[in-house]
């Protein structure tokens, strides 16, 4: 079973920056990939940044070039750093896991708001 905890988010001027957090806890677990999705108010949620076990990422092309997706093997941790926000990135930001087995988990989230 994993347990994952988002922290970082919050309110924040357009053009700012924000460092999300997701850690990973829990037993007998091995995580593949790492995903960030985030869904805004009457919006399916959506993919963000994904990362493999081997540090490929992807991103979506709204955050191209803005965000970075990054993870920390050996302290199962995963990081999304946001720059130059606008407020269309506002939303609740969830991590999400799958193991090695195919199993995915989903943090509570954590609300991100981009205004002034």
């Amino acid at each position: 079973q994993v347990q994952l905890v988002e922290s970082g988010g919050g309110l924040v001027q357009p053009g700012g920056s924000l460092r999300l957090s997701c850690a990973a806890s829990g037993s007998g677990f091995s995580i593949d990939a790492m995903d960030w999705y985030r869904q805004a108010p009457g919006k399916q949620r959506e993919l963000v940044a994904h990362i493999t076990s081997a540090g490929s990422t992807h991103y979506a092309d709204s955050v191209k070039g803005r965000f970075t997706i990054s993870r920390d093997n050996a302290k199962n941790m995963m990081y999304l750093q946001m720059s130059s926000l606008k407020p269309e990135d506002t939303a609740v930001y969830y991590c999400n896991v799958k193991n090695i087995w195919g199993k995915v988990y989903w943090g509570q989230g954590t609300q991100v708001t981009v205004s002034s």
